[in-house]
């Protein structure tokens, strides 16, 4: 079995026709046995479809994901398992235990108010303005790698790079980080180590009541298999994807929450900076 990811600094990217670059995993027995990473050349979606194919690729794993592509893909007998999200290998893992579910990733949602969702910061994700805000500091505008650990106030670890045993490379200053995390990088010395805590304006914001909006099941085609806490696409007038987690639904509506996962939540980070390109 080969699949293949839409991949950006080993993340899943999350617009399939937009990617420059996927990740192919060789499996064998359920088990992967070799990566590589490919190019995308700029193309579009039924050229995407077509170098998958001509890849001989089994299975796509990839964020959102328009119904055009979609039924380019299945013209080709590619498995789509759409709304994925955070670390590559990890959801590649997911899938080989049965544990990631095609989310559809292509309701059509027109309302209004939420498409400052589309457009990721990178590895930490906020959604908000502010974030891009550059900060000051001599590594700004450099490639940066670092290793982190994130914790919750309890001393919950959500998330690191010494778990996946590869650092984070990113351009400090860029708008690919959270604020607080690019503020405390953007004047570190490599091989420092620093502990921060950031309040939720210096992470992903605090909750916006505005973003949490209900619709009607009917006007959104798939949506009648959804059920609460699962977290999916949807489009906005525009037609580009912002993920939503399913706060509630009854017999005729849902309602979607669009803030952050992390939004309203206090972060703690131990950043160890390994390289400056």
């Amino acid at each position: 079995m080969r699949i293949a990811v839409t991949y950006e600094n080993g993340q899943v990217f999350q617009h399939f026709g937009h990617t420059e670059e996927f990740k192919i995993y060789e499996v064998e027995d359920g088990k992967v046995t070799g990566t590589e990473i490919i190019g995308s050349n700029g193309s579009g979606h039924s050229a995407l479809a077509a170098l998958l194919d001509e890849r001989k690729i089994d299975v796509l794993i990839c964020g959102g994901i328009g119904g055009g592509a979609q039924a380019a893909l299945a013209e080709r007998g590619i498995e789509l398992c759409a709304g994925a999200e955070g670390d590559a290998d990890q959801a590649v893992e997911a899938y080989l235990r049965g544990e990631l579910v095609n989310t559809g990733a292509n309701c059509d949602h027109h309302g209004e108010g939420h498409d400052c969702h589309e457009n990721g910061c990178g590895e930490h994700d906020c959604g908000h303005g502010d974030c891009r805000a550059e900060p000051k500091g001599k590594n700004v505008g450099k490639t940066c790698r670092t290793h982190y650990r994130g914790t919750f106030n309890d001393g919950t670890q959500f998330d690191s790079s010494y778990d996946r045993g590869e650092p984070l490379e990113f351009v400090c200053g860029a708008g690919m980080m959270i604020k607080g995390f690019d503020a405390a990088v953007a004047d570190m010395d490599v091989g420092q180590a620093v502990d921060i805590h950031l309040t939720p304006d210096e992470a992903y914001g605090e909750v916006d009541p505005a973003a949490i909006f209900t619709v009607e099941t009917a006007r959104l085609p798939g949506a009648e298999g959804l059920t609460a806490g699962q977290r999916v696409y949807l489009q906005d007038q525009y037609g580009r994807p912002f993920p939503v987690t399913v706060a509630a639904k009854d017999e005729n509506t849902i309602t979607f929450d669009a803030n952050h996962e992390m939004a309203g939540k206090e972060l703690n980070f131990r950043i160890e900076l390994v390289e400056v390109k």
